[in-house]
């Protein structure tokens, strides 16, 4: 082969084939999928799985060991021998191969995928699968539906519990949501395929098949808890003691920070946990620590991001700049509480890389010196953010002033 010519792999070099497998066993699969489990000297699988495929596999049969980590290990350890692993319907969305593409290159695998549990609960409602929400639950926290639950919309969800959908209905009536249109589409593709309709509040609480997908059609009953898009959410939203980024000047804060897909945010003197939170609603790739000193107000964070939709908000609760001893490395810092404090502001400006941004709140006299000599020495933006509110005055209104809020931005050279 010529220099100037694009480099080819054999195909032999694919040691690894990963087949999605669905309930319907070999009679879904392709010619291809059924040689590569037939020639395969080892197949990983769940224990549904290789019984599905039991009649087609002449190779040793490994079921997926306690904890799968070892799995990984064990298969990589067989580089180069024909190796095939079974995994329900696409293994690259919400499955096995994206774990295993962290340790095997795509050069040496094979994906043969069958229809995910999205596209057949798609198929079997009649739904566009582009226009519906979609969501993991599995092995994860029911937690992470809040966020779609916005009247009128569609979303499905992935579980791998009998008693997950009696769980995500019985939250939907807590939020407010009862009235929503509840199915549950068990073992999708296989002879014990079944459908439940109901109500979130009349499904009652019974046990399906752990192969299960939900599907919501959202409605919202008056005073539903409806978590909306953007920032600077109401504080009644929020669990707090009076500690909190007021929403105005959340919204600006944010924007300050400009978070960008797969970042992480230091969250110092975090309070209810409102930036941080705020920050990860923006996208699912976006991660943030939260430091907090209080451990009721720490505690009250872990709350809040839960009944938020992002229980992944990870809390440190201890005092800056000590708390901040073997953290990852951020990509953002927001201080909004102890920035006073010796050192803090110095130890996260050394943590960030180059092109990190750190955002400071100042409401008090001397955090707020401490900004302006910053702002002289490392350059960066000093604003002032003031906000009055309409306020009964005697038998009139007036505007009430909030206390300003001096904020220094400040990106890493």
């Amino acid at each position: 082969m010529g220099t100037g010519s694009a480099a080819r792999r054999d195909p032999s070099s694919r040691w690894l084939t990963i087949v999605g497998i669905g309930e319907d066993g070999l009679a879904g699969l392709s010619e291809a999928a059924k040689a590569a489990i037939g020639e395969a000297e080892f197949v990983f699988g769940g224990h549904r799985h290789l019984a599905l495929a039991e009649s087609m596999i002449a190779g040793e049969k490994c079921p997926w060991p306690t904890p799968f980590a070892k799995a990984v290990n064990d298969i990589a350890a067989l580089s180069g021998r024909r190796v095939c692993v079974l995994a329900s319907g696409d293994p690259f969305h919400f499955g096995v191969g994206a774990t295993l593409a962290r340790r095997v290159t795509a050069a040496e695998m094979h994906i043969l995928p069958a229809p995910s549990a999205f596209s057949l609960a798609a198929a079997r409602l009649g739904w566009p699968l582009q226009e519906a929400e979609t969501v993991s639950l599995h092995g994860r926290p029911i937690a992470l539906i809040r966020p779609l639950l916005h009247p009128g919309r569609r979303v499905i969800a992935l579980t791998s519990d009998g008693q997950a959908p009696a769980k995500v209905a019985a939250l939907l009536m807590e939020e407010g949501f009862g009235a929503s249109r509840f199915h549950v589409l068990e073992a999708l593709g296989g002879p014990r395929e079944r459908h439940t309709r109901a109500t979130a509040e009349d499904l009652g609480a019974p046990t399906f098949d752990d192969l299960n997908v939900i599907a919501v059609e959202v409605a919202a009953s008056a005073g539903a808890r409806i978590l909306p898009l953007g920032t600077g959410l109401a504080d009644t939203l929020f669990e707090h003691d009076g500690q909190i980024t007021r929403p105005e000047v959340r919204a600006v804060t944010l924007a300050a920070l400009q978070p960008k897909r797969g970042q992480l945010l230091w969250d110092i003197g975090a309070g209810s946990g409102s930036i941080s939170i705020e920050w990860m609603r923006q996208h699912p790739s976006l991660r943030a620590i939260a430091i907090e000193a209080d451990a009721p107000r720490a505690e009250r964070i872990g709350r809040n991001a839960e009944s938020f939709g992002v229980p992944d908000l990870q809390m440190v609760t201890g005092t800056a700049p000590e708390a901040l001893a073997g953290l990852p490395t951020p990509d953002a810092v927001f201080i909004g509480g102890g920035g006073s404090v010796p050192g803090v502001t110095e130890t996260a400006m050394e943590a960030l890389p180059t092109g990190g941004r750190l955002v400071a709140n100042a409401v008090t006299l001397e955090m707020r010196a401490m900004l302006i000599e910053l702002h002289a020495r490392r350059g960066g933006e000093l604003i002032e953010i003031a906000i009055a509110r309409a306020a009964p005055v005697g038998g009139m209104t007036a505007m009430r002033p909030a206390l300003p809020v001096m904020q220094w931005r400040w990106s890493k050279p």
